[in-house]
């Protein structure tokens, strides 16, 4: 029969179990609290990007979608020189998902009819004491227009502009004794498009639409009127 240990190798233990003891449980702890959390954290981050920024153009304010902002660098609040936007239509609810582009693209697809044709186009840029777009349409486009018009559709006329001049190709479409005036290039391979410009404080609103549209221009009239003012906001 073996003999009984002495009193203090019964007592002799392992002085580092406590500690890793307690790394086990304190890593456990900490994995649950992670797990736990990071779903939180998830629904915060993709619904932190607010419905609408108040974005100043020179010095006029505007409230403009933040999903209807089509260059990413755009999407801030603050001054900025231009920002470009573009909104489903009838329905002038910004895209569900938008590509984003630079400035410079913008302007070309808007241009180019490289995007759906379900849509209308708004920039919204800084004029710095320009010639305003009721000015323009009155001293500017006359020069270079043919001297007849013809009626397109109720009150629309329209105009073509000379060989020549610098809006050789395109047509100007002006509702008589209304406030509607477009300048549209013609149909060619590609669908042609129109330029509708508004002025709004320091800013013009510059609004790009396909040609087709001018079949029932008052509702394409109707939509800028619309855009306008919820562009301006409450505060306006």
């Amino acid at each position: 029969m073996a003999a009984p240990l002495p009193p203090r190798a019964r007592k002799r233990h392992n002085p580092y179990l406590p500690i890793l003891v307690s790394i086990v449980i304190g890593s456990a702890a900490l994995a649950s609290v992670v797990y736990l959390l990071q779903p939180t954290w998830q629904r915060q981050q993709s619904a932190s990007e607010p419905g609408t920024l108040p974005i100043t153009i020179d010095h006029t304010l505007f409230n403009v979608p933040t999903a209807a902002i089509r260059v990413k660098l755009q999407k801030r609040t603050g001054p900025q020189e231009r920002v470009d936007l573009s909104f489903l239509y009838p329905s002038l609810k910004p895209p569900t998902a938008q590509k984003h582009i630079t400035a410079a693209e913008a302007e070309a697809e808007a241009a180019s009819k490289a995007e759906p044709i379900d849509r209308i186009f708004v920039s919204i840029i800084a004029h710095h004491g320009a010639v305003s777009p009721q000015e323009r349409a009155k001293t500017i486009y006359p020069r270079y227009l043919e001297s007849e018009a013809s009626t397109v559709e109720d009150t629309l006329m329209v105009q073509a502009f000379r060989a020549g001049t610098p809006y050789a190709g395109e047509d100007l479409f002006m509702a008589d004794g209304e406030s509607f005036t477009a300048r549209c290039s013609r149909d060619a391979q590609t669908p042609g498009m129109c330029l509708s410009e508004r002025r709004i404080g320091d800013a013009d609103l510059n609004f790009r639409f396909p040609r087709a549209w001018l079949a029932h221009w008052r509702d394409v009239a109707d939509a800028m009127d619309k855009l306008s003012d919820q562009l301006q906001g409450p505060g306006k």
